[in-house]
């Protein structure tokens, strides 16, 4: 396979963990989510979708680039994408723990260990491809961001 089509197939893996749990989030966006006490900082609804199609694009892209020297780098590539398949599979059930359980508690607590993937899958894409790492800062920004809204949701509603 190519880069171009390493990228592109990562890209759309994550784009379809994406979708499935939006799926996972739908009902629940409308009817469950606007019931809760929400932070003053808390976004507004369309923003979410946006930004982690962004997101997901851009650890694609950051997976495709590190998937693409396998050729050279073989063990600490491989490593690098099993951290980067437990980090997305971590952000599809984060959904699943917040929308669909609608327990904010557990998902405070999984949000805690995707942060710690994402920042170690950071780590180690940066080893292997410096753009892939800095692919990685948003996501790690974001997901602060999502465990600070996360906690604050739980608090105001406990």
């Amino acid at each position: 396979m190519n880069k171009i089509t390493r990228i592109l197939a990562i890209v759309a893996t994550c784009l379809v963990v994406g979708y499935f749990s939006g799926m996972v989030s739908r009902s629940a966006i409308t009817t469950w989510y606007p019931t809760l006490i929400k932070p003053s900082f808390n976004p507004p609804n369309w923003i979410f979708a946006p930004v982690w199609s962004m997101l997901y694009i851009m650890m694609g892209i950051a997976a495709g680039l590190v998937w693409n020297r396998i050729d050279f780098e073989k063990e600490i590539v491989k490593k690098a994408l099993i951290f980067f398949a437990v980090q997305l599979a971590l952000n599809a059930l984060w959904s699943y723990l917040f929308f669909g359980l609608k327990n904010t508690m557990l998902a405070g607590l999984e949000i805690i260990i995707l942060w710690l993937m994402i920042y170690e899958t950071y780590i180690q894409f940066a080893k292997i491809n410096k753009i892939s790492g800095y692919l990685f800062i948003p996501y790690l920004l974001w997901v602060s961001f999502a465990a600070v809204l996360n906690g604050s949701i739980w608090w105001l509603n406990r």
